[in-house]
C-alpha cells in the first residue's frame, strides 16, 4: 500500500548504494524526510554520528520504533514543509532521503533557503524532477527551480533507478540526484524575479515582469541591455548567475 503518496525502497543493494553516494563523514548529521519504514534510516544510523528523521504518517510509528530507540536519532514526526527545521540541534550537513516525489521540488528550495548548514543533498526523486533541477539554459524543462537551485548548487544525476526496486511499484521513473552548495543561493528578491520571469513563459522577460509587477517593463529593459542581453530576452535564455545579476541590477 502506498502511504501518503510514498513509495518504500525493496532493493537492499539500492539502499547500500544511496548511502555510499552521500559520502558521509564519520561527524555528518544527517536529515532523512521520508523515514518510511526505517529501512535506509537505519544505515544511515550506522554512517554518520547523529540522523534527524522526518515522518508524516503515524501509521508507521510501529515499524520506526527500533529506529527511534537508537541512541543517534531523533524522529520527528510532522510534514517537513511545516516542520521548524532551523531548530534542528544538531543542524543537519547532509540530506539524504528518498523523497515523496509530492513535495520534493519545494522541499529541496525550502532546505537550500532555510538550512544553510546543509552542504550536500542525495535524494532519491522523481526523473522528470532530476532532471528538470539540473537543467541548463535554453533547455525546455530549465525553470524558476532550475535557477533557484543552481544558484546555490552545483547539481548532478548520479544514477537512475529501475522502478521494480520500490513497493509498489511507481508508474514514473525515478533518479537519485546530488547537490553540492557552491554559495548562499538566492536572497528573496531574486526568487521573486525568478519566478515572475517564468510566469509568462510565452512572453519576454520584461513583458513577464510588467504583468507581476506594472511598471517594470521599461527598468528590466534597461538593465537587461546594461548587462548585454537583449531587451526582449526571455527568460529560458538567462543563466542563473545572469538572473542575480540582474536581480542586482534592478535594485540599483
Amino acid at each position: 500500500m502506498v502511504r501518503l503518496g510514498q513509495n518504500f525502497l525493496a532493493d537492499p543493494n539500492l539502499l547500500d548504494a544511496i548511502v555510499r553516494d552521500a559520502e558521509l563523514a564519520p561527524d555528518e548529521v544527517v536529515l532523512e524526510v521520508g523515514a518510511g519504514e526505517g529501512v535506509l534510516s537505519g544505515r544511515l544510523a550506522a554512517a554518520a554520528t547523529h540522523l534527524h528523521t522526518v515522518e508524516i504518517d503515524r501509521g508507521l510509528e510501529p515499524a520506526l520504533e527500533g529506529i527511534a530507540a537508537l541512541p543517534n536519532v531523533q524522529l520527528h514526526w510532522g510534514d517537513a514543509m511545516k516542520l521548524d527545521l532551523a531548530a534542528l540541534d544538531p543542524p543537519p550537513s547532509a540530506m539524504v532521503a528518498n523523497l515523496p516525489y509530492s513535495v520534493a521540488t519545494p522541499l529541496i528550495l525550502r532546505t537550500i533557503e532555510g538550512l544553510p548548514s546543509l552542504r550536500r543533498w542525495t535524494v532519491m526523486v522523481q526523473r522528470e524532477i532530476a532532471d528538470r533541477l539540473r537543467a541548463g539554459p535554453g533547455s525546455r524543462t530549465y525553470g524558476s527551480p532550475s535557477a533557484v537551485a543552481q544558484l546555490a548548487c552545483e547539481v548532478e544525476l548520479v544514477r537512475p533507478v529501475d522502478p521494480a526496486v520500490f513497493k509498489p511499484r511507481p508508474r514514473v521513473d525515478s533518479a537519485i540526484l546530488r547537490l553540492r552548495r557552491t554559495g548562499p543561493g538566492a536572497d528573496p528578491e531574486t526568487q521573486k524575479l525568478i519566478r515572475a520571469a517564468f510566469a509568462h513563459r510565452r512572453k519576454s522577460l520584461a513583458r513577464s515582469l510588467e504583468h507581476v509587477e506594472p511598471g517594470s517593463l521599461a527598468p528590466a529593459r534597461a538593465a537587461l541591455a546594461e548587462l548585454g542581453l537583449p531587451e526582449d530576452a526571455r527568460a529560458e535564455a538567462l543563466s542563473p548567475e545572469q538572473f542575480a545579476a540582474l536581480s542586482a541590477k534592478l535594485r540599483g
